[in-house]
Order: C-alpha cells, then structure tokens, then sequence
C-alpha cells in the first residue's frame, strides 16, 4: 500500500457572498506514479466535486494548471506525489485574479502583457501570400525557438518578488523575455530605443531586483537569466544615450 496523503487546499468563491476562505483537508491513498493532476480530479470525483481547479492538456504545455505547491510555483500535472511530503498545502497562485480556489485569470493578465510590450513583428513590409518565407539561419531559429516555448502558466510572475511588490504595474519576465524574443528577431523593425520606451523604467527591467525566482520556477527551464542580463545591458546602454541627449543641448546653450 501506498502512503496516505494530506492534501490542504485553500477554497474560496469569490461570487459567492456566502463563501469563506478556508483550508479544506483531503485524504489520498497515493498510487503508482500519482501526480497532483490526478490527485485533485480523484478528490472532486470521489469527495467534493464543487473543487475549482484547471486543467488542459496534462503535459506541462498549456500551463493551466500552475498553483503553488507548497508555497513554490508549478505545473500540477507534472508533480509527482512521490517527490513530495504527506503533507501538501495547494494555493493559488498570487497577483492573478482568483476565479474560485485553485483556478486564477492569467489570461486577462497575459494579454495586457503582451499588448503593452507590443508581441508582434512590428515590419515595415506588406505581407504577401505568394512570396517564399524570409530565410533565417537554422542557429538564430533555435534561439528565437528557445524563447517561444513559454507556456505563459505565470510561474515566474507568481515568483517574483518585485511582482509580489507592485503587482498592478511590474512587467516581469515572462514580458522581458517576450521582448528579447523580438529584439533577436532580423523581421522586427524596432530599435534599442523604442524598446527603452516600453520597458526602460521602474516597472520595466530596472526594476528587476535579480533574485532570479523566476529562473527557478520556470517549468520549462528557460534560461531567464540570460535575458534579463541581456535586457538590462542594452537598456542601460540606450540609457545612457538618453541622458547624454538629455545634457548635450544644455552644454551647447552655455557655450
């Protein structure tokens, strides 16, 4: 026999005046390679089935599914029971709106995300139907591939300590690798400095305080690291050429 598990999950229904939030027990007996995805859908199956939690694809790709995991970030349907204690306490995940007790809006979060950091190629050209696709070197694909496979699940948002802070304006990287993703990109037209515009402040990458929380929860193990450094050295850069800009017109009149 397996372990009997402890599952304490925070409930809640926020259109319901009646509802308080609480933490309600559950017991388990685990099974053979039992992940959380499969244990919460056993509990509303078998003991409560008014338990709120998403779902999708079951293969750590759409990214519903993020709560945190005794208090850490992660995919619910790839955690597996038997890397964890007996005891699990299942949360939502912060700075998203809670729709009712595991399940959140990062959709509504996400769009406003990626129409502030404007996520499109932004070109100059008139697309064609007829033409070939531009050629692109298969090492600059893979690179911009590497960036693409964010799931946008809001593991990192939930993560960041800065996020956690000011949670109504803070970029975060989910929205600074977006950026790095079209900066690298030969068919985006923009330049160092229309980015600076979008994200050269305190809400931007200088507001980034480097503890790397999102790196560490990433469920796709993307290298966040490397775009903030990479954001934050080219910002600094266009920065310093806007105070230079900022200075030079004064120096010109006192002479």
């Amino acid at each position: 026999m397996g372990r009997t598990l402890k599952f304490n999950i925070f409930r809640f229904n926020p259109e319901d005046p009646a509802s308080v939030a609480r933490m309600d027990p559950f017991y388990l007996e685990e099974t053979e390679a039992m992940t959380l995805f499969i244990a919460l859908n056993l509990i509303r199956e078998n003991q409560d089935p008014t338990l709120m939690f998403d779902f999708m694809c079951r293969a750590g790709i759409c990214g519903s599914c993020a709560m945190l995991i005794n208090g850490r970030p992660d995919l619910a349907c790839h955690t597996k029971t038997k890397d964890l204690p007996g005891d699990i306490t299942l949360l939502p995940l912060p700075i998203f709106k809670l729709i009712g007790d595991l399940c959140v809006d990062t959709g509504t979060w996400f769009r406003a995300m990626n129409e502030r950091v404007g996520s499109w190629v932004h070109t100059s050209k008139t697309f064609d139907p007829q033409e070939e696709e531009e050629r692109m070197d298969n090492a600059l694909a893979e690179q911009i591939y590497e960036l693409e496979r964010c799931i946008e699940c809001g593991c990192c948002v939930a993560a960041c300590g800065k996020a956690n802070m000011v949670p109504e304006n803070f970029m975060g990287a989910t929205a600074f690798n977006r950026i790095v993703r079209f900066m690298i990109d030969p068919r985006d037209e923009r330049k160092n400095d229309e980015y600076f515009e979008v994200v050269g402040n305190e809400d931007g990458i200088f507001g980034c305080l480097g503890l790397l929380g999102c790196e560490d929860t990433c469920p796709k193990n993307i290298p966040l690291q490397d775009q903030l450094g990479m954001l934050r050295r080219k910002m600094g850069f266009s920065q310093v050429k806007h105070l230079f800009r900022a200075l030079l017109p004064a120096k010109r009149i006192a002479k």
